[in-house]
């Protein structure tokens, strides 16, 4: 496992050597990039020194934050796993090891250092900021259901996958309670261990003041309200007790099924027992929340006709995963929630063996857009014309496309625009299992409108690659 060390640095001219020996001293496979974000104290002079011992180093042409710094240091991310490390001297990198132990036993998925929960050496200084930072910690939990004890740390290790999925927005020091939200929103798996510290006085050179605590609690509240309730999870246990709208969808994809499919998305498996319905049939599971490939595995894996791989469809995939092409994929309800939906339909494309068709769901009618879709991540909703178009910019012919479910289509607009509903709730699948029937008829008649839009395409026999 490789990791990738991200050191945001502004005026730090007395230690941004010393810290990079430091790094580099780390008995661990890494990479090294430093991101400098204006320094006008003599910083920049370093840097011809420093090429031979760093990676890569990248230059901001104006102040603008930690949290940008770092920003711009994950577009050069190739490693496994990221830290943060400051360019001072307050935290010690051969504490890595103990970061990075409960990932590496596959028991983490972002781990933090906590300086309160130690018995290691600390430097005693100023009382009001620690207050501060435990008051920060403590507001943060509440609002996303962690146990934390240092929430401001700057050593936060996390997956780079993960990390990458996370559009960060505070340029400055915002990010900590930022992405403590954005992590605690993706239901990972987070490990805290204890690390020393050396803090360092204002007049060492320690740059965080009472501002940048106002505008901790601002983040804590803007990125954390609510997030705790994870509105995905709960929308899939509500759907996994309505199998008929399932079994209606593949009674219209089922033609287009071949023996080898590969689902993107598959969530906590509602789909899995109809995608096995046909005798012969082998199935390859991919989802990217690290606690649904836990379940998945723990309720298909023993099936020997069944294999579930963690995979973020804007990624390339894995050797393992790409080794033996799928004859379809299965992709409902998942191309929504991804920001790059082009870059994932292409990935799919690639995956497809010649000839191979993928099967696409996702929601119509940007009209139709409400607090619902905001609570589940929905980035859009989708036309009949741009799902076309976006199937042909990935290299796919499509065979058929076609608006699903005019009447829950209806029902979408009463709930979210009209009764503003923030989820979907358990009475509102009871409606459309009631109705189900009528819902058939209507959508027999071909409206110009639906729920959803599904789309069968093929990946040319004959494909340039």
């Amino acid at each position: 496992m490789r990791l990738s060390v991200i050191i945001p640095v502004f005026n730090e001219v007395d230690t941004l050597r010393k810290i990079v020996e430091r790094v580099r001293a780390v008995d661990i496979p890494k990479e090294i990039i430093l991101v400098d974000d204006y320094s006008t104290d003599g910083t920049r002079e370093l840097y011809d020194s420093l090429r031979p011992m760093v990676d890569k180093i990248v230059l901001h042409d104006r102040n603008r934050g930690k949290g940008a710094a770092i920003r711009t240091g994950l577009e050069h991310v190739t490693g496994d796993v990221v830290i943060i490390q400051d360019a001072d001297l307050e935290y010690d990198p051969q504490e890595y090891h103990l970061l990075l132990e409960p990932i590496l036993a596959g028991r983490a998925d972002a781990v933090y250092g906590s300086r309160f929960l130690t018995g290691r050496a600390h430097r005693v200084l100023y009382f009001w900021h620690m207050v501060g930072n435990k008051f920060l910690t403590l507001l943060s939990n509440m609002f996303t259901n962690l146990t934390l004890t240092d929430m401001e740390t700057c050593y936060k290790m996390v997956r780079t996958d993960i990390m990458r999925s996370i559009t960060i927005e505070q340029d400055r020091f915002g990010f900590e309670p930022e992405i403590t939200a954005k992590l605690a929103k993706l239901n990972i798996r987070i490990y805290e261990v204890g690390i020393s510290y050396a803090g360092r006085s204002y007049a060492e050179g320690k740059k965080i003041g009472w501002k940048d605590g106002l505008n901790a609690i601002w983040c804590i509240l803007k990125y954390s309200r609510g997030r705790y309730l994870d509105h995905g999870k709960r929308t899939l246990k509500t759907l996994q007790e309505f199998d008929g709208y399932a079994r209606w969808i593949f009674s219209r994809l089922r033609p287009y099924l071949g023996s080898r499919i590969m689902e993107i998305g598959t969530g906590i498996g509602n789909n899995v027992r109809h995608l096995l319905a046909n005798p012969g049939t082998s199935l390859i599971l991919t989802e990217y929340r690290p606690d649904y490939v836990d379940l998945l595995r723990e309720r298909f894996g023993h099936r020997p006709n069944v294999q579930v791989f963690q995979y973020d469809a804007t990624q390339p995939p894995a050797p393992e995963l790409a080794a033996s092409p799928p004859d379809s994929i299965v992709c409902l309800n998942v191309l929504e929630h991804i920001e790059q939906d082009q870059v994932a339909l292409r990935n799919m494309y690639d995956l497809l063996q010649p000839g191979g068709r993928l099967m696409l769901l996702v929601p119509a009618h940007d009209a139709l857009y409400c607090a619902i879709d905001r609570n589940l991540d929905h980035h859009r909703r989708y036309s009949r014309d741009l799902v076309q178009q976006l199937l042909h910019q990935a290299g796919f012919n499509p065979i058929e496309i076609f608006y699903f479910n005019p009447l829950g289509a209806i029902g979408w607009f009463v709930a979210g625009k009209i009764l503003r509903a923030q989820c979907i709730k358990p009475y509102h699948v009871r409606i459309q299992r009631m109705l189900l029937p009528l819902g058939k008829v209507m959508d027999r008649v071909g409206l110009p409108f639906g729920l959803s839009v599904v789309a069968v395409a093929e990946k040319p026999a004959s494909s340039p690659q």
